[in-house]
């Protein structure tokens, strides 16, 4: 590190890339990665942390693509370049082709390190080829890297038939995945899908490793976003009735964005079609026999289908369009009530979904991939099966048909704005890379306190009230700090993160299932796999979702929700669901753990496993007395932790009644809350006895 700042030199080796003018969808493989990697550059170049930059990739020769592609050096700014190796073959490749270049692109990288005249603080790898790269130059080097995905070969494998054409050269990729997650320092998801669901498949998977940062973006340009007349020419030109509502799509015409499942959606619904026209931006082209195969086959698949339908003058489908007109395109369906949709097979982020949240439009998305952080933070649309048809035209027409709910979720995409900041999350990303590059060294404690927090709407709730937590806990050096949460691993981080909490020692997470060590070399967390081996006694998941699948009336949480000793439903306020359930398993032979929280959320654990007992676990294993700890929260899904524990802090925003349970007798309700009320409790306990028990204060 040069004074403090980094040097970054970030490869991304497949697509057509330069610093302006991309030409999005020119090839299969020049798409959103590419976007992303240029904002994050652009936004990395504003935060004083990161004082250089390289972006390495690939030059090749192509009579179809610009001669810039070969070009060594394209400058961007003072300190950032990009920088084009030359590899065994200077030809254009598809990326599932770039595996023959990896051994003399590992040579010219080395050897372009040893030219600098400083070398990189750290690598950051895009895609799977890159992570490879990387990895392997890092071996030779020494110089780390974090590894950002993208997409997954293993996610592709299982969103198509083995033996179709789309999953051909998968085992190696994924193979090149596994080696280039493996040796990373550190990986950055885009979602918690991306960071709990899809990494878990890979045998180098390490939770504690992944950090899930959502890119940010700039979307000004989309929250005021208006019409205009060649925008409107380009599309009315195809309809028949083009005052019609819009459903739009706009995606790269390639398999797995799933955009033939929306038309097929469409040419079954007699209803759709009377009630919207549909709108596909599906890349620009001009001649399609000049297109690589696979765009140029679902372009085919698109023309084919809309033949087969007979749908003329319902569907527009331009050949051209400017980056510049995106905006307007959005605006003509916002103008005219209409619904965004991403079919996508799997949707790593979902620009498209930020984009059109921030003008004011409906989505309806794939529940698989990024799509469930955004539409759960914005609330702006439905998630559905991109397999399904159906449920595609089901909750089209729900939006469409409810002028309220369309009216809802327009209003509410305005929150994608102030969420998705690239400056922010910049902030975030130097963070981690200062970790990375230089760890820091997590002070090996002996406490005299182990402090335990609920996250939300304990910890969090006031900006003001997280800042003064943060400038406390600097000052105890004799607290141990932990969260218990109901978050998994990777939400709780995030949201600490989003909310500038400091880092805690440890995370008990997923409501007491899982718990988390940060690691001596602090950029890192180590799972406690003792306490898995705890819970798991006696516990069949599989048994307990049957049952309640088929008596109890619950309906299941989303996938993400659900964790290998975590069962979670929506309870629809039945206060009595906690009780009814318990006594379901218990005829069936099955103790568990059943945990209700706002009347809502209802959560299934194994027998052993909840925050107080993971408490307890986490108590032995700091050798410390049951009085050395205290604990804090404020609703329903806290109780047995506050009730197993002799100093139990009621923050004042309590929900659930928690205040007047005669079980909560021995806590202290703060007068303050959220996060003041924790400093607040922590402060009575210090004072009474040396944190012998004490009698409640009477609020």
């Amino acid at each position: 590190m040069n004074g403090g700042r980094v040097f970054v030199l970030h490869i991304a080796l497949q697509g057509c890339l330069r610093a302006t003018d991309v030409e999005y969808g020119i090839t299969a493989d020049t798409g959103g990665h590419i976007r992303y990697l240029l904002d994050l550059v652009a936004a990395s170049g504003r935060n004083p942390a990161i004082d250089r930059m390289e972006i390495v990739t690939r030059a090749f020769h192509h009579v179809a693509y610009a001669e810039c592609y070969a070009e060594p050096v394209e400058t961007i700014d003072g300190t950032t370049r990009i920088v084009r190796l030359l590899s065994a073959s200077d030809a254009y490749l598809v990326k599932e082709e770039l595996w023959t270049e990896h051994d003399s692109l590992v040579e010219a990288l080395v050897a372009h390190i040893a030219t600098l005249d400083r070398a990189p603080d750290v690598m950051h790898a895009h895609y799977a080829d890159a992570g490879l790269i990387a990895a392997r130059v890092s071996a030779r080097t020494g110089i780390p890297y974090v590894f950002t995905a993208h997409s997954l070969g293993r996610v592709k494998l299982a969103a198509f038939d083995r033996d179709c054409a789309e999953t051909a050269g998968l085992d190696r990729r994924i193979a090149i995945e596994e080696e280039a997650i493996a040796g990373a320092a550190a990986i950055i998801a885009s979602s918690r899908d991306e960071a709990e669901v899809q990494y878990a498949d890979y045998a180098a998977y390490d939770p504690g490793r992944i950090r899930v940062f959502a890119p940010g973006s700039d979307l000004k340009q989309f929250a005021n976003c208006a019409t205009d007349a060649h925008v409107d020419a380009l599309i009315n030109r195809f309809l028949d009735d083009p005052d019609k509502p819009v459903i739009l799509a706009i995606a790269r015409p390639v398999t797995k964005k799933n955009l033939a499942a929306l038309v097929h959606a469409y040419g079954r619904s007699p209803a759709l079609q009377a009630a919207a026209n549909l709108v596909i931006l599906a890349g620009t082209r001009d001649d399609s026999t000049t297109l690589e195969p696979e765009i140029r086959d679902n372009i085919a698949e698109l023309l084919q289908l809309i033949d087969r339908y007979d749908l003329y003058g319902k569907v527009a489908y331009p050949k051209q369009h400017r980056p510049d007109d995106i905006a307007a395109v959005y605006a003509h369906a916002r103008t005219r009530r209409g619904v965004f949709v991403n079919p996508a097979l799997n949707e790593p982020f979902g620009l498209t979904l930020l984009e059109a949240a921030a003008s004011g439009l409906p989505v309806v998305a794939t529940d698989s991939g990024g799509p469930n952080d955004i539409v759960e933070t914005c609330g702006n649309g439905i998630l559905v099966d991109p397999r399904s048809p159906s449920a595609i035209t089901d909750a089209i027409l729900g939006i469409l048909d409810d002028p309220a709910l369309w009216s809802r979720y327009s209003a509410a995409g305005s929150v994608a704005i102030r969420a998705y900041d690239w400056d922010r999350h910049v902030q975030l990303y130097v963070g981690l890379l200062e970790e990375v590059v230089r760890p820091p060294e997590v002070v090996e404690r002996d406490p005299a306190l182990l402090l335990v927090s609920d996250i939300d709407g304990t910890l969090i709730g006031c900006a003001q009230g997280v800042d003064a937590f943060a400038a406390w806990r600097a000052a105890q050096t004799d607290v141990a700090f932990a969260i218990a949460t109901g978050r998994s691993f990777h939400s709780a981080m995030a949201v600490l993160g989003q909310h500038d909490a400091p880092r805690p020692e440890i995370l008990i997470t997923s409501v007491g299932s899982e718990i988390y060590y940060r690691a001596v070399q602090g950029a890192v967390y180590d799972r406690d796999t003792e306490w898995d081996g705890i819970i798991a006694a006696g516990w069949d998941r599989d048994a307990v979702a049957a049952l309640v699948g088929r008596y109890a009336g619950l309906t299941p949480q989303s996938p993400l929700e659900q964790r290998r000793f975590k069962l979670s439903y929506f309870a629809d306020g039945d206060m009595a669901a906690a009780e009814r359930v318990r006594a379901l398993l218990a005829e069936h032979g099955h103790s568990c753990s059943i945990i209700q929280s706002h009347g809502r959320y209802l959560d299934i654990l194994p027998h052993a496993a909840s925050k107080g007992t993971a408490v307890e676990h986490v108590r032995r294993r700091l050798g410390l007395e049951p009085r050395q700890v205290i604990v804090a929260g404020d609703s329903g899904n806290d109780i047995e932790m506050l009730r197993s524990s002799r100093h139990a802090i009621i923050v004042g925003n309590y929900s659930d009644g928690l205040g007047s349970r005669a079980d909560l007798a021995h806590g202290y309700v703060a007068i303050g809350h959220h996060a003041r009320g924790v400093i607040e409790g922590v402060a009575y306990f210090r004072e009474a006895a040396k944190f012998e028990p004490v009698r409640r204060r009477v609020s």
